[in-house]
């Protein structure tokens, strides 16, 4: 009686390492090795242990599923809103003539150089901008159709109309303030990058991309038309102006590009 009782026990351990979890069994070799000697008689019981533990221990039960809570909702960032009207803006002003003269702007108008019309890196398309010379006085009023100035240090760029009207033709650029008198009503929510260069050739652009894309998340190229176009390079995507200029100076200091500067991204 001694061996078989001490070879039901041995039994029931095999019966309980495999069956006493349906869904995670581990079988070690010295079980395994135990189990094979069984005679059919004691292959029989283990086949009756394990009926038991069946009815025993519910392991034909389903577990009963966690429910998993939804995504927390990613918070937005507001959309940058216009320039409040009367807000100011000092800096020095250019003008550009031909060969960009007849060739789409940026806001897809034609380009006219005898229109009162101006350039800016930021300000939503259709702004109504008073710009004083600072040197003479003299003021005029033009309308935002296009992107620029693309030389560091400069905040607007005039038609060839409008730098006529307050006398810098001849200079070519001089100190001015914008003033706002009007936004445009709808305007898309604003984006903004940061501009890293400008090239005439379309392959020198692309690999400036990438290496923009690997150093800061993103990049695009746009094309600016002229005689020759230019390829702008323009890095980030970001929903204010100031988190703009904060990537801004990181490109400045660590690819050393003291004229990247912060732009608006158009659709």
């Amino acid at each position: 009686m001694a061996p078989l009782v001490f070879r039901t026990v041995e039994a029931t351990i095999v019966a309980a390492a495999i069956f006493s979890n349906c869904r995670r069994v581990i079988f070690t070799k010295t079980i395994l090795l135990q189990y094979k000697r069984y005679d059919r008689r004691m292959r029989r019981l283990v086949l009756f242990l394990f009926c038991a533990a069946l009815v025993s221990t519910g392991c034909g039960k389903k577990r009963a599923l966690v429910p998993v809570p939804p995504p927390a909702a990613r918070s937005r960032t507001p959309p940058v809103p216009a320039p409040p009207i009367g807000s100011t803006e000092r800096g020095v002003a250019s003008w550009y003539g031909k060969p960009y003269d007849g060739r789409a702007a940026a806001d897809g108008e034609i380009y006219d150089m005898e229109q009162l019309v101006a350039a800016h890196r930021t300000l939503p398309f259709q702004t109504m901008v008073r710009v004083h010379n600072l040197v003479n006085d003299k003021t005029v009023d033009v309308r935002i159709i296009d992107r620029g100035p693309f030389v560091a240090n400069r905040i607007i760029d005039l038609s060839h109309a409008a730098a006529r009207a307050i006398d810098l033709i001849g200079p070519g650029f001089g100190p001015v303030e914008l003033t706002i008198l009007g936004t445009p009503e709808g305007a898309p929510p604003a984006q903004f990058a940061v501009q890293v260069g400008a090239f005439r050739d379309r392959a020198n652009a692309d690999r400036m991309q990438q290496n923009m894309i690997a150093a800061y998340g993103s990049a695009k190229v746009v094309l600016r038309q002229g005689d020759p176009p230019l390829w702008r390079v323009l890095a980030g995507h970001e929903a204010t102006p100031e988190v703009a200029e904060t990537l801004a100076q990181r490109v400045r200091q660590e690819q050393n590009m003291p004229q990247a500067f912060v732009v608006r991204l158009d659709p």
